[in-house]
């Protein structure tokens, strides 16, 4: 079975390497995982844009193929740790040999946005209204770029989703 991650980032010879996204299971909802998988790597950045994110990536979804493995709903969530590192979290359905294997529990908002990624900060800024609103705390926010930039231009759109860990 193939799989959308490691085509979406190994084969780039590809005119569209995503899959297009769905918005409605994410938009404005509220989710518990309990202890789901994923693998976690760290890409290097300079004043918050990723240097090596394609090199990551490919070293990510090499070791997710060798294990058999699969990335349930393509979800590869970002956290800005700094100006210069990125951690990602790639999401799969079994631990992964060679992998920094971690899990997420929680309770969880989500909210998608599109548009430039230069919007990035206005989303964070309404994400943390939206969250105010209902009365709750963010712990840890993560973004999730559903497509690459040439899927993005293809398909006329760029949805990105926050995911807030509220619990």
């Amino acid at each position: 079975m193939s799989n959308i991650l490691i085509d979406k980032y190994v084969n780039s010879q590809s005119e569209v390497c995503c899959l297009k996204f769905d918005p409605i299971p994410w938009e404005n909802k509220e989710f518990n995982w309990n202890n789901k998988k994923f693998i976690k790597d760290n890409v290097c950045t300079l004043f918050y844009v990723p240097i090596n994110f394609g090199q990551v990536m490919k070293g990510i979804m090499s070791k997710i193929e060798k294990a058999g493995a699969q990335t349930p709903d393509y979800i590869c969530l970002s956290d800005h740790t700094s100006k210069w590192n990125m951690d990602l979290y790639v999401a799969v359905d079994t631990e992964v040999a060679g992998a920094n294997n971690v899990t997420l529990s929680g309770t969880f908002l989500s909210k998608v946005y599109e548009g430039n990624f230069k919007d990035t900060g206005k989303w964070m800024k309404d994400f943390e209204s939206y969250v105010k609103s209902k009365g709750i705390s963010i712990k840890k926010m993560y973004m999730w770029y559903t497509t690459c930039p040439k899927c993005a231009k293809k398909y006329g759109k760029n949805p990105v989703v926050i995911v807030g860990q509220i619990q």
